[in-house]
């Protein structure tokens, strides 16, 4: 038995989790928040026999996309008077982070 945790973008979750459900796989949803943009993400928690680790990967690189976003870049702190034309800098944001996990044990309440 492994443990999918998986970390993906806040807009690609609903999709992930209905594709996952569709093909019979359940999952935990926690909402977590980025460190280097502070947005939305979701960890999924997925549990699944060791045989369909492969699938369920499979459907989190077809369901979460990276895409390309322009944020702009927090100013130093400046001295009063000082002007600073801050230029949008672009980054990569979405697809997922997964990692697998061996459960040692598995137990439904």
């Amino acid at each position: 038995m492994k443990l999918i945790l998986s970390i993906v973008n806040h807009e690609d979750s609903r999709g992930l989790l209905e594709a996952l459900m569709k093909q019979g796989f359940q999952a935990t949803v926690i909402s977590t928040t980025g460190g280097f943009l502070r947005e939305g993400n979701a960890t999924m928690l997925i549990g699944t026999e060791d045989d369909k680790v492969e699938d369920v990967l499979r459907i989190i690189s077809e369901r979460c996309r990276t895409r390309t976003r322009y944020i702009s870049p927090l100013p130093p702190l400046m001295e009063p008077g000082e002007l600073l034309a801050s230029t949008p800098v672009e980054v990569e944001v979405g697809g997922a982070t997964s990692l697998v996990l061996n459960v040692e044990r598995w137990e439904r309440c």
